[in-house]
Parts: structure tokens; C-alpha cells; sequence
């Protein structure tokens, strides 16, 4: 399977009416998903700042991944795709070229790992570096990241707007320094720091200095993905970072499976009272999807793990609860589908961040069950869904890769669900549709065999 030239067919614009499945029968299978986008999109980053080159073992292909990779291409960075092991595609071998590259266009796509992540980047750039994004994208947060890249140093050019498109005036080099940031809207802000900071001139030292600091899972593993790479952080206090400027190593790096696209499968299992297994769960990890088997327990799952997999089973029905997502707001959708089908409220909150993301989420959601005749109510920082008979009906995407498997979700329980356009889960999962499908005829058992499926 060849990754080059990955296209995807869901990419913002290509709009594809989906009958959402409903399940017949309690769905019993075992599922291999790709690999995680964030931790992809880092190890991509951190691959074109190191000393020399990296391998990305089983890394994620999709829409996310492939605007990276342009991205750091467009910069001026090595990357070829080879052949590997995995099961989703070839491994990816990066080969830093620094300087960057100046006199750059990057289309961040939808992708807020790379509007954020590359904008850190860009003052290495020799020349200019002009960033922009999908319509659909062009209300995502940027102004703390502008104003924190102004404070190390970085020239910035964003028309008095605080937001894409904006062009960085590279000059091969950030100065660093001691920043505060107010990174209330995205831990991306604090995250695209932290992997440039090793490179500028003195390092890194930033303080957060917002109410709350959503995702902190994220900033975690990008940490940790420093450490791996010989890049000490030093945490003095809650919100407070410090980052020595110092080599990073190139190496070789297995991505994770996603955890939080298996969520959804793993989702299926409490609808349609069945079970489903997920291979390949690590034993720790910094991913927000880790949280799953605490969250699906609370919510009457039976969960187990097993020769490195996870499997959720069908309790005695789907538990309401309050809960607080400020750690995982992700999860949030495929959360809110199983209150839907609950035996009492839910109230889901800490995730007023969420209506920053490819759509206002928590508006988004609260409006499509409401289309299907169930009843949600927006809270300033969060979401309550009270359990109704729901009926069959157009579930919308809003380009929104999450929403569009929460869609999937609703539409096991409820026959006649129509997802507007599935094709945007190409943004982080291309391959859903059909491991969707898999996952209802109780095939997805053999990745090779899913594979060899999809390329048919």
C-alpha cells in the first residue's frame, strides 16, 4: 500500500450521504484501529527539529497526517514513506534539513495540530512562511499562540486579526525566553511550544496563566515524547514549564493505536449489548482515549484486559452520570452517544474548550438529537442529555470527523439515521466506514484481512 500521494476522498468539501447501519444482532468482534493522530503529528514534528533521521513505525494516514507531512515538506523537511509491518500502511522516515525552509505556503487543512505545531516552527524558516486553513477552520483559536510566538521572538504578520492566515517572517532562528500564556482555549498552544522550545536560542520557560488548561493528557505525552528524545521538562508548578535548548535525537518511534477512534467500536458494544475487543491497547498511555475503561465502567460496561487487548462488554443496561471531560473532551461525542441511550441523565462538563474545535461541538451535538427527538440542554461548560425515544433523520457533520461517528453510533440503535457526509473521518480514521461495516458482520479480526478488504 502505497501513502505518498494519500488523497482522501472525505476531505472538507467532498460531501457523501451515509445510511448509517443499525444493528440486528449484539455486535461481537475484535477491531485493529490506526494510529494515533497526536501522536503522529508530534513525532512528526519533533522527527524534523532532531539531529538526525527518525522512523515513524505504523504511524497514522489520514487527512491530519498527510497536511503535516505537506506542511514539513513545504518547509523544506525529508520525508518518504516505506514499507513497514503495520496494518494501515508504510512507516514514515523524516530527515530534518534545518535551517527551514522559507518562502512557504502551508495549508493547515482542518488539522489544529498543524496550525498550531508548524506556526512554532516557522520563525526557523529562512524567509517567510505563510500559514492558512480550510474555510471550515478559520475560526480556530490562534490569537495565544500569535501573541507567545511575538513574545520568544518571532516576527508575525497576521493583519491585526489574531488569527489564519498569517504570515511568520523566518530568520532561521527563535530567540526563546521566559513567556506567559493564557492557554484556556487549547493545550495545543502550550504542546507547539514545548516541541519548538528545544530548538530556540535560550529555551523555554512558559507559565499558563488561564482559569483552566483543558487536555491535560496532551501536554503529558508531549513531554513524554521529548524525554524520548533526550529533552528533560522541568515542571516547577502546576501550568509552569521549563525546556532546555538541547539536541533532539532522531530515532525510530511505534505510534500507538488511536484510543480515542476506538472509542466509537468500543461505544458499539453498550448500544447493541454486544462485545467488542480492541487490539493493541497499550499498558500506559498519555492519550486521553486511556480514560475509556474508567468512563465505560461508570457507564455499566464490563471491561478486560488481555494479551495486550482491551474488551468491553454489555452490562446490565447504560448508566447515566456526571461527569467531568475537562481531561479528555475528545471522548465528549461518543460519550454523549451513550447517554442518549442511558437510564437516566447525564451532565457532561469541564468541555466549554469543545465549541473551538472543528465545530462548536457541544451546540452541534445538542442540535442533532434534538433533530432525532431526543432532548439536550447547552451548559455554560459542558452538555446534559436526558434519555427520550429517538427517531430516525438527517444527523449533519458540520465537517466534523467526531460528530460524524457519533452519527454511526446513533444509528445502530436508531434505524433511518442519515450521516450528511461520513467521508470527513478521513480527517483523523479513512478507513471507518468500512471497519464500521466489519465490525456489524463480525469480520474485523484480522487487520491483513481488513486491509486486503479495503484494497479490493
Amino acid at each position: 500500500m502505497t501513502t505518498d500521494a494519500y488523497s482522501p476522498a472525505g476531505a472538507p468539501g467532498a460531501r457523501s450521504a451515509w445510511s448509517a447501519p443499525t444493528a440486528s444482532r449484539p455486535v461481537h468482534a475484535t477491531v485493529t484501529v490506526p494510529g494515533s493522530k497526536s501522536l503522529t503529528n508530534r513525532e512528526l514534528i519533533l522527527a524534523s527539529l532532531a539531529d538526525g533521521p527518525s522512523r515513524l513505525i505504523a504511524p497514522l494516514h489520514s487527512d491530519d497526517s498527510a497536511r503535516m507531512v505537506d506542511a514539513l515538506r513545504a518547509l523544506g523537511v525529508d520525508i518518504a514513506y516505506e514499507p513497514g509491518d503495520g496494518a494501515f500502511g508504510d512507516d514514515i522516515v523524516v530527515t530534518p534539513r534545518l535551517p527551514l525552509q522559507g518562502d512557504s505556503v502551508v495549508d493547515c487543512g482542518q488539522a489544529g495540530t498543524v496550525m498550531r505545531f508548524v506556526a512554532a516552527l516557522g520563525g526557523f524558516a529562512e524567509g517567510d512562511v505563510t500559514l492558512t486553513a480550510h474555510e471550515s477552520a478559520l475560526h480556530r483559536p490562534m490569537g495565544a499562540m500569535i501573541s507567545a510566538l511575538r513574545d520568544v521572538g518571532v516576527d508575525i504578520d497576521d493583519g491585526g486579526h489574531w488569527a489564519l492566515p498569517f504570515t511568520i517572517r523566518g530568520r532561521g532562528h527563535v530567540r526563546g525566553g521566559e513567556i506567559t500564556i493564557d492557554a484556556s482555549a487549547s493545550s495545543q498552544f502550550v504542546s507547539g511550544l514545548l516541541l519548538a522550545a528545544p530548538h530556540f536560542d535560550v529555551g523555554l520557560h512558559l507559565i499558563h496563566s488561564g482559569d483552566r488548561l483543558p487536555s491535560m493528557p496532551h501536554i503529558d505525552m508531549t513531554i513524554e515524547a521529548l524525554a524520548h528524545r533526550g529533552v528533560h521538562v522541568e515542571r516547577p508548578s502546576l501550568g509552569e514549564w521549563i525546556v532546555p535548548a538541547g539536541a533532539l535525537r532522531g530515532k525510530d518511534v511505534a505510534i500507538e493505536p488511536d484510543l480515542s477512534n476506538a472509542a466509537p467500536f468500543l461505544a458499539a458494544a453498550m448500544i447493541t449489548g454486544g462485545q467488542v475487543t480492541v487490539t493493541g491497547w497499550p499498558a500506559r498511555s498519555t492519550q486521553p482515549g486511556a480514560m475509556l475503561t474508567e468512563i465505560l465502567q461508570a457507564m455499566g460496561a464490563r471491561v478486560s484486559r488481555r494479551g495486550g487487548a482491551l474488551t468491553v462488554a454489555a452490562g446490565a443496561g447504560i448508566h447515566g452520570l456526571d461527569l467531568d471531560l475537562s481531561a479528555a473532551g475528545e471522548l465528549t461525542p461518543t460519550i454523549f452517544a451513550l447517554a442518549a441511550f442511558a437510564d437516566a441523565p447525564s451532565t457532561l462538563h469541564g468541555i466549554g474548550h469543545i465549541r473551538g474545535h472543528e465545530t462548536d461541538r457541544i451546540a452541534a451535538l445538542a442540535t442533532e438529537l434534538r433533530r432525532l427527538g431526543g432532548e439536550a440542554q447547552e451548559l455554560p461548560d459542558g452538555i446534559r442529555i436526558i434519555p427520550r425515544d429517538l427517531h430516525g433523520g438527517l444527523w449533519q457533520a458540520y465537517h466534523d470527523h467526531r460528530m460524524a461517528t457519533t452519527g454511526a453510533l446513533m444509528g445502530l440503535a436508531v434505524p433511518g439515521v442519515e450521516v450528511d457526509d461520513i467521508g470527513t473521518t478521513a480527517k483523523t480514521m479513512p478507513e471507518f466506514p468500512q471497519l464500521w461495516r466489519d465490525m456489524l458482520e463480525g469480520q474485523v479480526d484480522d487487520p491483513v484481512r481488513a486491509e486486503a478488504a479495503r484494497a479490493s
